[in-house]
This record gives C-alpha cells, sequence and structure tokens, in this order.
C-alpha cells in the first residue's frame, strides 16, 4: 500500500508557512526638552521577525509610526559605538541585540544611557565624556627626531596593551559605572582604558604623565570594581582588569 504524506508533516512552522514575525511591545523613555521637562514612557507595538535587531526595531518606529524619535547610529555593525543604549536596565549596542535574546514576549525598555545629561530621547550630550577622553592624552607621545621608518615593536610588547586596543567609545562602559552616575567628574572607565593602551605601549614616551593625571582624586583611585564596565563593554574588554593594571602601575611606576 502507497501512502502520500503531507510535504509540511515534521516541518517546523517557518517551513509550513506560518510568518516568521511576532508582535513585540517597545517602551522607550521619550524626552523633548521642548515639549515637557520631564520624561515619559510610550509604547509602540510592531510586528518583527525576532531574529533582527533592537536597531531595526527603532528604524521600523521612526519610519513608520514616529518620525520624532531621536537615537544615534552610524555604521550599524557594532564598530562606531553611536548606539549605546539601555536596553532592559543593561547598557548594550542596539545593532548587536538581537530581539529574540532579549525575551520579547515582555515590553522591551530602551532609555538614554546613565551619567549624561540627555538632549532629546535615546541621545545624550558626550562632551564630558569625550573630554575625559582627550584628558588622558590618547595618542603616541616621543621624543627627538621624527623616525625614517616604522617605530619597530615586538609581538610580545604589543600584546601587552592589545586587549584595550578594541575600544570604540561608545561610554556603555562608563555611563555603567555607579561612581560616574554620582559623580560626573570621574574621568570614568573608557578613559582610563585609553590611557592603559598608551601607558604598556613600549613606543610611548608620556607613561608617566598619564600616570599622574590618572592620580587625581577624580582619576583611577575612584573604582570600586563593580565589574559593571567590563559587563557593558560590547567589545569583551576586560576593563575592570585594566584599571587595576593602571593602579599598580602608579604603586610601582612599573610598565
Amino acid at each position: 500500500m502507497t501512502t502520500t504524506l503531507d510535504k509540511t508533516e515534521g516541518l517546523g512552522p517557518a517551513a509550513a508557512g506560518a510568518s516568521p514575525y511576532i508582535t513585540a511591545t517597545f517602551r522607550i523613555r521619550r524626552f523633548n526638552p521642548e515639549v515637557a521637562e520631564e520624561a515619559t514612557w510610550e509604547d509602540f507595538e510592531i510586528e518583527i521577525d525576532p531574529k533582527e535587531r533592537v536597531l531595526d526595531a527603532l528604524h521600523k518606529i521612526k519610519w513608520e509610526m514616529d518620525g520624532t524619535l531621536t537615537f544615534r547610529r552610524s555604521c550599524a555593525h557594532g564598530i562606531c559605538g553611536s548606539d549605546a543604549m539601555r536596553i532592559n536596565g543593561r547598557n548594550r549596542l542596539a545593532c548587536k541585540t538581537l530581539i529574540k535574546d532579549i525575551n520579547p514576549e515582555k515590553p522591551i525598555t530602551v532609555e538614554a544611557i546613565k551619567g549624561l545629561t540627555v538632549l532629546k530621547d535615546l541621545v545624550v550630550d558626550m562632551e564630558p565624556f569625550f573630554q575625559a577622553y582627550r584628558d588622558v592624552m590618547p595618542f603616541l607621545v616621543t621624543t627627538g627626531n621624527e623616525p625614517t621608518r616604522e617605530r619597530l615593536q615586538s609581538a610580545e610588547d604589543r600584546e601587552r596593551f592589545d586587549d584595550t586596543t578594541k575600544c570604540i567609545l561608545c561610554a556603555a562602559c562608563t555611563s555603567s559605572c555607579p561612581v560616574f552616575w554620582n559623580d560626573g567628574q570621574y574621568f570614568g572607565p573608557a578613559a582610563i582604558v585609553n590611557a592603559h593602551r598608551f601607558i604598556f605601549d613600549s613606543r610611548d614616551e608620556a607613561g608617566e604623565q598619564r600616570l599622574e593625571i590618572l592620580n587625581d582624586r577624580d582619576g583611577v583611585w575612584r573604582c570600586r570594581t563593580t565589574f559593571n564596565c567590563t559587563d557593558a563593554c560590547p567589545r569583551g574588554i576586560e576593563v575592570t582588569k585594566a584599571i587595576q593594571e593602571v593602579k599598580r602601575a602608579l604603586i610601582t611606576r612599573r610598565f
């Protein structure tokens, strides 16, 4: 006896023709200083593939539902760092956060990162953050004549500071730090990470100067080792470890 099988039998819902889309609610903290002094939460219900990213959802909301929604983004591939925001209470890059990974069965909260002044919706004033970055001299300092060839460095010397070269200045680490929340004068983890990158570079000659900058009352000693910064880093940098190495260099003057 010949049995005819249903071609859809045993196949998943997508293969059987079911829609891959789900209905997700995005609860966004809105703030417009031209409209009101206080921020408010606003819900947006959208149909979206859970394999898409939070950034895709924000685009859909802005382009199809409310063009006044304001947020930063540029490369959309986790390199520029411009779309850092708090998603379900944690600092993340919207372009690297898949909707399926953040429990879309419940409202997904999206708000601006903490510790920096909110200008509008999800956009904050980054100037204090970048000023701290500039203050630690994030560039190679050398003396003498300009070389006629590249400055050579061993693989071992390069590995010494390899981790801290990965920083994309998204501010996710700094804006996750409780010390920074309470005192915006603190340099913050990102500035210390970028100081570390040059302090431990064998070609650089300004390590002592950077250490003195970070020896300030608002410098590296303010760190309370909560590991929030390490957890928040989208690049996987061991931020707390870098901060501890800078502290150790300040004490031993060996770097």
